[in-house]
């Protein structure tokens, strides 16, 4: 309401008042144009008769005094208008009008006690007050969303579905008196009488938009996810709106259809692209469905609209981080922050992304405020808030493993082992991981014991402790319990699977690739499938068939161009041969977009490098991919490598020696006797040079 009608409303106040009070002190023989505000005449009988100019007075003033409580805001209005009504109540008792009006007045203002004991009279007068009922049952419903959940609410609940009940039987036509019963009762459970309501609204007007989502979202909420769909699919193509597309998008999204979803809410956006809810479906599916391109597309549309949105900046800086664009995607993240700086979700990505850059302090100071807030005193958590607790604890495990802190990781990852279930199951996985990169052999296999111990049933754990037998001297063992595993079942496919790579550790290249074969014809979905045509590749560049390994790792690249594994073999291969550098770099560039922090990544951009002859380059890179991975024996090889091609013979034969003695402490498995010969090879002959050059020259 604007200025200029509130002053005439102020005015207006002013000038009835002061009609009442002339009307009021007037002389017997003056005739005002307002009834004065006396006490109702009474009958013969005693009783009062309702003075209806009066009432109308009074209840006129109380109407002005409530449009200013609603411009204004201010109590004080709010008062008097109730002062007005209650006035114009007491000159007419039985008016149902201003009975109501009142009551309305009382629950407009807060007032709820008074509303329902209002409301409540009118209804014991006349139990058939259709009107009155409404009334009451408005109450209820504004009081439950004034309400916590609990014993007060679940009352008022009640209260409220007695009260339509009785609406909808005595306006039995009346559509949204069936849907506001419908979701009453969907509210209190009660599923079956919600599905009557609804299919009652459906019947009685089956152009009812509101009628059919009403119904879809309910079959949703009970799982009945086709149901949904096909409610929604009888509705006529002709009479749907962007509202009814949003809906149709949204149930094709629990059922994870997103290429049906992305459809629905497409047409929802087209026909209302003022629907943020619907584009954020649309956005949400595409990402959902691997579209990442187009998905941002969308989610940028919607910071563009909305900038204050803190959800979208998170979404956008989850593809950018997917996409290898760390910095844009931090920046991104950093405005969420700024927005709401107590989210979960965006301080958890915040670590994701600072740890891609290698950035580990900052990463690990984000996931242990994020524990410390979630820690409980006495170590009990909700489901929801094991699985978030595991979720930070692994990933700061990681973390700590990434940079290096073995005792630090091992800690952390035996902090989820109380939280049961299968997050003890993955940190027995971690920790035997850690140990594993540390080429600590007999604790990776200690712990594979104790985890097995713990958790019997786990048979990927088994198959864990089975491979670390493999790997350390037992392996006849280590086979016979992996193959007294198998059942005939899907359950098969890990099995050979694992067998294959003990195998493969083994050189026992024909029972590799048999195992593999067998894993193959259990396997049916695609990510799976491609899965096994990389550890076929893994299989044959182990072997130096570097023309089939090539084969099978562009088989992986081309069905997903963002494989970072995949093109960093391809590259390293070419480059570790000498062949096709420019392309080989192409291939090792893409792979470090995707994972700027990956050590085995730098320590091949660096080699191809160092194959061009672009020596200020490679050291660049070997030096960082030592850094992050000081155990790996290639990289000091590299390295080593680097230094006596400019001229630099003691520091490579102190990397050679490096090099040598990560060689020792790697189990046989994994030992490449060619390189170990080739490695000695070299730093014989360096010790030769230096022992023959004289002080000072080397």
């Amino acid at each position: 309401m604007n200025r200029l009608v509130v002053s005439s409303l102020l005015l207006a106040a002013v000038a009835f008042s002061t009609v009442a009070s002339t009307a009021q002190s007037a002389p017997p023989n003056a005739s005002p144009s307002v009834p004065a505000a006396t006490s109702a005449p009474t009958t013969q009988g005693g009783a009062a008769k309702p003075d209806k100019g009066e009432a109308y007075y009074h209840y006129s003033l109380g109407h002005i005094y409530e449009e200013l409580a609603t411009s204004y805001g201010q109590t004080e209005y709010a008062n008097k208008a109730i002062e007005e009504y209650r006035a114009a109540v007491a000159a007419d008792p039985d008016s149902e009008f201003l009975n109501s009006g009142l009551a309305e007045l009382y629950a407009k203002t807060g007032r709820i006690k008074e509303a329902i004991l209002e409301a409540q009279d009118l209804i014991q007068r006349d139990p058939k007050n259709l009107e009155a009922r409404k009334l009451l049952g408005r109450i209820y419903l504004r009081s439950m969303g004034d309400l916590q959940q609990g014993g007060q609410s679940q009352n008022v609940l009640k209260l409220a579905m007695e009260q339509y009940e009785e609406i909808v039987r005595l306006e039995p036509n009346g559509l949204d008196n069936h849907l506001l019963l419908g979701r009453l009762y969907r509210m209190n459970n009660d599923f079956l009488k919600a599905e009557t309501q609804f299919k009652t609204a459906v019947q009685m007007q089956p152009t009812s938009e509101e009628a059919i989502i009403s119904l879809a979202y309910l079959y949703s909420e009970e799982g009945d996810l086709k149901r949904s769909a096909s409610v929604l699919n009888s509705f006529a193509e002709s009479a749907r709106t962007g509202k009814f597309y949003a809906a149709l998008g949204y149930t094709y999204e629990q059922q994870k259809d997103h290429k049906h979803a992305i459809e629905a809410f497409r047409k929802a956006v087209e026909q209302d692209k003022d629907n943020l809810d619907a584009l954020r479906g649309l956005a949400q599916n595409l990402l959902d469905d691997g579209q990442t391109d187009a998905a941002l597309e969308q989610f940028n549309v919607i910071a563009a609209d909305n900038p204050e949105d803190a959800q979208t900046l998170v979404r956008i800086a989850e593809i950018l981080r997917k996409n290898g664009k760390y910095k844009e995607a931090l920046d991104e993240l950093n405005k969420a922050k700024a927005l709401v700086p107590d989210s979960v979700e965006t301080a958890y990505n915040l670590s994701l992304v600072h740890g891609a850059l290698g950035h580990y302090k900052e990463a690990a100071a984000t996931l242990e405020e994020l524990l410390k807030k979630d820690e409980r005193a006495d170590g009990e958590y909700s489901a929801s808030d094991r699985s978030n607790r595991a979720l930070f604890l692994e990933r700061l495990g990681g973390v700590y493993r990434d940079d290096n802190r073995s005792p630090e990781s091992d800690a952390t990852f035996r902090k989820m082992i109380p939280l049961g279930d299968e997050f003890a199951l993955r940190a027995y996985q971690e920790l035997i991981d850690t140990y594993r990169e540390a080429k600590n052999w007999a604790k990776a296999t200690e712990i594979a014991r104790e985890g097995v111990a713990k958790l019997p049933k786990e048979r990927g754990l088994k198959l864990v402790l089975a491979s670390q037998l493999a790997d350390t001297g037992q392996p006849e063992e280590a086979l016979k319990t992996a193959h007294a595993m198998l059942n005939g079942s899907a359950d098969d496919r890990e099995v050979y699977i694992a067998i294959a790579q003990m195998n493969s550790r083994l050189r026992r290249w024909p029972a590799a690739e048999e195992s593999l074969d067998k894993a193959g014809t259990l396997t049916t979905k695609p990510d799976d499938k491609q899965g096994l045509i990389f550890l076929r590749g893994s299989f044959y560049e182990r072997q130096k068939q570097y023309d089939k390994a090539e084969d099978m790792f562009r088989k992986v690249v081309a069905d997903d161009p963002r494989n970072a594994s995949a093109l960093n073999y391809l590259g390293y291969m070419l480059a570790d041969r000498g062949l096709r550098l420019e392309e080989a770099l192409g291939y090792i560039r893409k792979a470090i977009e995707l994972e700027p922090a990956n050590g085995a990544f730098l320590d091949s951009l660096g080699w191809v490098y160092f194959k061009q002859g672009k020596y200020d380059l490679a050291e660049e890179q070997l030096t960082k991919a030592q850094s992050q991975m000081s155990t790996d024996p290639t990289i000091h090889e590299h390295l080593g490598d680097l230094y006596q091609k400019t001229g630099r013979l003691k520091e490579a034969a102190t990397q050679w020696e490096r090099s040598l003695a990560e060689w020792n402490k790697t189990v046989a498995a994994e030992r490449d006797g060619d390189d170990i010969a080739k490695v000695e090879k070299k730093l014989e002959s360096a010790k030769v040079k230096l022992a023959q050059m004289s002080p000072g020259k080397h």
